[in-house]
């Protein structure tokens, strides 16, 4: 029986962030099923976000081969190299507060470059995989998104070798994943992402999603079958939590600038002038990239002198301050169409054993998952004062988490590899 796979990625270690831990974490553990993993990256990425520690996680039993890629963001890095590097992290300003150099690039990129940057990649790796999967006796390839260009390979593959069986991996949505709207796109550019989206999945012979709320949108496209398989965490030794005079509230992951929630800051500068014990204590840490937009709108809040800014640090190093950390803040957008986002976060969150405290759009996944484990508070936005509610109690230790074990445990990443294997098994 030919247990061979192939996976086609763009993230891949070194490459920092969200984006590298899912596909990264399944080779690891889908040997123990007996699937040989062989996975497609490119060779010289353009990565906003680099950990080096990243690579020693790399399973031996992983066969990895690599062809070059030509980016736009190398020579657009040659007229601004900060605008470039924001633009590719998906940190943008708002409509109004955009440069025109920034609004130059962002109309490029949303309209020479469908479904996105790395488009140029589809046709030189179609041609080097065709080799590729002859010699080698493939049967069977997952494509991951985003960038959702590597569905388009997927697709190609599919249509030159219909015997062949392809698995589109979706990260995230397409055309309703947050960042869409400020690509300053024509309605042709639009239309052209919908058609896109449409033939992947149509074409695909099995679809994963990471949310409930995303197969429900992909079922109003497609009646391909639909899996859902979340992220997860990973093993992980615990240190535990050394209480100190400071009341942390860390979000850990970047925070863009519409994922900006008035509503908390407005709490904690009522907390703030209300219990003076509470006023002394509260450090606001904020790890990775965070917009100027949330940096305003903190200190307008009157919470500079509470603000800690971190910055990018190793995956290692972000356990670390979740473990540390006496609330961990979760913040998804508030729009209809983010209800089925389960940032991968969340799930390092349930594994790192302290009280989460998530905002989002009335009806989120997250708010299911995070009740079902008993590891936290959900607050939808008209919901301030519950928030407050929480955030006093969880300061004074009248708000204690007990999680259901059984429940965080569905999500260790070797559970959730037990599920993809199932899956390919049956294909």
């Amino acid at each position: 029986m030919n247990n061979k796979v192939l996976i086609i990625a763009y993230y891949w270690p070194p490459a920092g962030g969200p984006g590298v831990q899912r596909w990264l974490k399944f080779t690891k553990y889908l040997p123990e099923f007996g699937i040989e993993p062989i996975v497609y990256v490119p060779e010289n990425p353009s990565y906003p976000i680099i950990d080096d520690s990243l690579v020693a996680e790399v399973s031996g039993k992983v066969t990895v081969i690599k062809q070059p890629i030509k980016e736009p963001y190398g020579w657009a890095s040659t007229l601004s190299r900060k605008q470039t590097k924001t633009i590719s992290s998906g940190i943008l300003p708002k409509e109004g507060k955009q440069s025109l150099l920034q609004k130059a690039m962002l109309y490029v990129r949303g309209n020479f470059f469908v479904p996105d940057a790395r488009v140029g990649w589809v046709a030189p790796s179609v041609a080097f995989l065709k080799k590729y999967i002859e010699e080698n006796d493939i049967q069977k390839i997952i494509t991951t998104g985003p960038p959702h260009s590597l569905h388009l390979i997927g697709n190609q593959l599919k249509k030159w070798k219909p015997n062949l069986t392809w698995v589109a991996d979706f990260r995230d949505p397409w055309t309703t994943i947050g960042y869409h709207d400020k690509l300053r796109m024509t309605a042709k550019t639009k239309a052209r992402h919908k058609q896109l989206e449409k033939q992947v999945l149509t074409t695909a012979d099995h679809i994963i999603v990471t949310s409930p709320g995303t197969k429900r949108e992909f079922q109003a496209i497609t009646e391909r079958p639909i899996t859902v398989i979340t992220n997860g965490f990973d093993d992980r030794v615990i240190t535990p939590h050394q209480p100190t005079e400071r009341f942390v509230l860390s979000h850990i992951g970047s925070l863009l600038s519409e994922r900006n929630p008035q509503l908390l800051w407005r709490v904690l500068r009522a907390l703030c002038d209300e219990v003076p014990a509470f006023a002394k204590a509260l450090e606001i840490q904020l790890v990775g990239k965070v917009s100027q937009e949330i940096i305003d709108a903190i200190k307008k809040a009157g919470l500079e002198s509470q603000l800690n800014l971190v910055g990018y640090v190793s995956h290692q190093e972000a356990q670390r301050l979740q473990e540390q950390a006496d609330v961990l803040l979760l913040i998804e957008i508030n729009a209809e169409k983010t209800k089925g986002i389960i940032a991968g976060k969340l799930f390092e969150y349930l594994s790192a054993q302290r009280p989460i405290v998530a905002i989002g759009p009335k009806g989120a996944d997250i708010g299911a998952i995070i009740e079902k484990t008993a590891t936290g508070s959900f607050v939808d936005y008209s919901q301030e004062i519950k928030l407050k509610s929480v955030i006093k109690m969880l300061f004074t230790g009248d708000y204690k988490c007990a999680s259901n074990i059984t429940e965080v445990a569905k999500y260790h990443r070797r559970e959730l590899t037990a599920q993809l294997s199932y899956l390919l098994a049956q294909l």
